[in-house]
């Protein structure tokens, strides 16, 4: 049984999480992962965030402005990113998962630094179509192996310049599928030992994460468009500043 300190730890966790997420649309796993790692496995901490992952992506998804049109645009990278995770889960509690999370961060920190100093790329609409299934699966791979879901869906849908909302509308419909696929491969794998005790715990969970989300989806319609692009960016940095030094740590 957890203590109270843990829980409050937890809840500080999910609490900062969601506020992270509601500023830039993401983060909310990374945050969780690697700050609870601090008191448990990474498997178990992947499962604590279940809920409030599926929850807090769900209603990012459902508040944006272009539902259908973005399901027409992304549906084959949303099936890449399915098949990947089910295929990739298992790594996530082998021995190699620190040394997939430090690459990941890596990658998150060079693709935040390139974005800063204007070396961004675009891809062209015309690649959408061989480009998204392959960035979907790679997705799913990498969040089969970490429990992050950000690389390489991030980079890629910003480069197809999005509007700010859509922007946001889109990273919360990938990550919706990404905690989908990586529940079932938790379960797939044996990681949910205890389905109904874990699973209670992502549910309490939940509230500091929507209590951090809307203080921080109030503080990000303040923002102008650059200002906007500039925190993503920086948001990205230190997410993957702090994952690779947890993994290497």
């Amino acid at each position: 049984m957890l203590s109270a300190g843990v829980i409050a730890w937890i809840g500080g966790v999910f609490l900062a999480a969601g506020f992270v997420k509601g500023i830039v649309g993401m983060g909310l796993p990374t945050v969780a992962i690697g700050l609870l790692a601090v008191t448990m496995p990474p498997a178990e901490a992947a499962a604590l965030l279940l809920i409030p992952s599926l929850v807090t992506n769900l209603w990012q998804l459902f508040t944006g402005p272009s539902f259908g049109g973005l399901i027409r645009r992304l549906w084959t990278m949303m099936a890449g990113i399915m098949l990947g995770t089910v295929a990739g889960a298992g790594v996530l509690t082998g021995a190699h998962s620190g040394a997939a999370s430090a690459g990941l961060g890596a990658a998150l920190v060079l693709y935040a630094l390139l974005g800063l100093f204007k070396s961004g790329f675009t891809a062209p609409a015309r690649h959408e179509v061989w480009a998204s299934p392959l960035v979907g699966l790679a997705t799913g791979l990498v969040t089969g192996a970490t429990g992050v879901f950000v690389i390489p869906a991030v980079p890629y849908l910003q480069s197809l310049r999005l509007e700010k909302e859509d922007l946001i509308q889109a990273l919360g419909l990938s990550f919706t599928i990404s905690t989908v696929a990586l529940a079932i491969g938790l379960l797939r794998t044996g990681a949910l030992a205890s389905p109904a005790t874990q699973l209670t715990g992502s549910v309490l969970a939940l509230a500091p994460a929507l209590a951090g989300l809307f203080i921080g989806q109030a503080l990000r319609r303040t923002m102008s468009v650059e200002t906007f692009r500039t925190v993503f960016l920086i948001g990205l940095l230190v997410l993957g500043a702090y994952l690779a030094g947890e993994a290497l740590h």
